[in-house]
Order: C-alpha cells, then structure tokens, then sequence
C-alpha cells in the first residue's frame, strides 16, 4: 500500500522471491508499472519485474493476507479507510512508515489485532515512474506491538527472509521505533532543510555538531516514553552516516524536491508532542520543525492560493 520507495523495493524483493504482490500506487508511477513494470538498480545490481498487477484501488484485488503499509504518514488515515474489508481472516498490516504513532492510527480503523510493527532500513528513491535506485542497507525489522513471539511473526519473517530484506524481529516495539525516528528528525530535518546527502553534513563540524543537539533532545524525550536509548547511540549513529550513509538523500529530502508535502508532523512533531507531555523543552528541535512547516510545498501552496498578492506569505507570487 503505497509504491514510493521503500513500497517499490519491497515488493519488487518479495515478487522475486515468487510471492504474489499487489503494487497499490497512483499518478505516473501507476501507469509506469503497468505499462513497463518496476526497474530496480543499485548495490545490489539490477533487474526487472514485469508484468506487475497494479491498481489504484486496494479492493480489485483484495482479500490480502499481509498488507505492507508505505504510505506518507499525513495519508495513514485515508489509506488505512481504503483498506476496511480488504484483510483476509487472519490478514496483518505491517507498517513501514516514518514516525511512532501510525500504528495506532491504524489499529483504530482496521481493528485490534490487525497491525505489525515494522522498521525500514532501506535507502532508496525513485529515479523516475517505474524506476527505483537501491543505495544504502535494504532491510526491514517487524515485530508485535506487544514484543511476543507469535506464529505469524515467524511466518511472516520467513517470507521476508527468503526475498533477502529481513533484518530482524523486533522484540521491543517502542525502543526500535524510538531508534528509528531519532535517525528522522536528525538526518530527515538536516538534509532538507541543506539540500545535502549526508556525507558533507556529518564532515562539517558546525553541522555535526547541530545533529549531536537533536539526537541529545530526541533521546531524553525518548526516555521519558519508555524507550531507553543509550546516549552512545549519538556517536554510533554519526558514525554510521558519516561512513556508510555518506550518499543517502532522505526521504523527506527527496519529497521536497519533487514538490510533495512533507512529513514534519511526524518526525518532528511527535518528539515535540512527546516532549510537550512531559514538559521537556525541545528548542533546536522546535526550531527545525517550523523551518521545514514554511518549506512544506503543501503549506505554501495554501498560503499562496489564499492571497496570492501578499508578499509576506510563505509562496506568494512575487
């Protein structure tokens, strides 16, 4: 559900592996793949899936017994309504989203008992519709909201692991995805707010030392919900972009390029949120939200078409 990506490179794992997939997509990138089928390149080599099955609708298809979900997390909500009455008996969603709050959003629609938590560790972007470049790591952590071991789990990892994009089950739910967005709100927010990969911004000294302060903000506040993040995490997690990750362009980097709404709500913001219930100041991180708002393409188009004559507005005509 959803075939930016990260959705793209895992079915196109998953299809190779011989499990029958439903790419859900919309725009170019919907009539690219059922017209040339999905490219993938990288450092893992390339190849080919065609033909896919593609639609726009999730139900032409349906019933699905996993639903890897992909979608932006400000479409979590609507995509998730899509997929009411979709699910199998026994059908999981396994969310591979940016931020900490989705799955339950999800679960609020689909049912208890409906969603697996997952955590991409895969660098990738879309070259052009229906053409995908593979650049850094290329797996996936799922686990239970509840940490347990279930049956589905193990079925699930199995399948993951012979497509080659398991990376493990994920005992601790909230500290996996604590891990994950502090890389978010760190990297994400940096890179697009500098127009840079990650390379340059961890050998600059001034700009090391702006991500040293987030990270520090995301990991007291990620204490404070339960998540005991060891404050050696900084220098590891440094290290690692600054070694393995030097030519990653985020996410968030890549959807301002090409003029999408970005995710600040929920990388962002859920610290700030987290932070707000429990009274922790958050300022540098306060900050880098509110830059990206006024970069947000969504929010400047708004502002633009209210008064397209007041040069004062974030995109007004000049």
């Amino acid at each position: 559900m959803g075939s930016g990506a990260i959705g793209a490179f895992v079915g196109a794992y998953l299809t190779r592996a011989g499990e029958r997939v439903v790419f859900c997509a919309r725009g170019e990138m919907l009539r690219a793949l059922k017209e040339h089928g999905l490219r993938m390149g990288g450092i893992r080599g390339e190849f080919t899936i065609n033909p896919i099955v593609a639609t726009v609708d999730p139900r032409e298809f349906a019933p699905y017994d996993i639903c890897i979900f992909c979608v932006k997390s400000y479409d979590t909500e609507s995509a998730a309504r899509q997929l009411i009455g979709c699910l199998a008996p026994g059908g999981v969603v396994i969310t591979l989203q940016n931020g900490i709050e989705n799955e339950y959003r999800i679960e609020e629609i689909l049912g208890k008992g409906r969603v697996l938590a997952g955590n991409s560790r895969i660098g990738a972007e879309v070259k052009a519709p229906g053409v995908v470049h593979h650049s850094s790591t290329g797996y996936a952590d799922i686990g239970e909201l509840d940490g347990s071991d279930s049956e589905r789990l193990r079925r699930i990892a199995a399948i993951f692991d012979r497509a080659g994009i398991l990376g493990s089950t994920i005992a601790n739910f909230r500290l996996a995805r604590w891990e994950k967005l502090l890389g978010n709100c760190c990297y994400n927010v940096v890179a697009t707010l500098t127009r840079r990969p990650l390379g340059p911004l961890t050998d600059d000294p001034d700009t090391a030392r702006l991500m040293r302060t987030l990270l520090t903000e995301a990991i007291t506040v990620a204490h404070a919900e339960g998540a005991p993040i060891q404050m050696e995490f900084i220098d590891e997690s440094l290290e690692h972009a600054q070694k393995i990750l030097r030519k990653n362009r985020p996410s968030t980097l890549q959807d301002l390029e090409r003029g999408k709404p970005l995710e600040y709500e929920a990388i962002s913001g859920a610290v700030i949120r987290a932070a707000r219930r429990h009274g922790i100041e958050v300022p540098v991180t306060e900050a880098m939200y509110a830059l990206l708002k006024m970069l947000d393409p969504a929010l400047n188009a708004k502002a633009a078409k209210k008064d397209p004559a007041d040069p004062s507005a974030p995109g007004a005509a000049r």
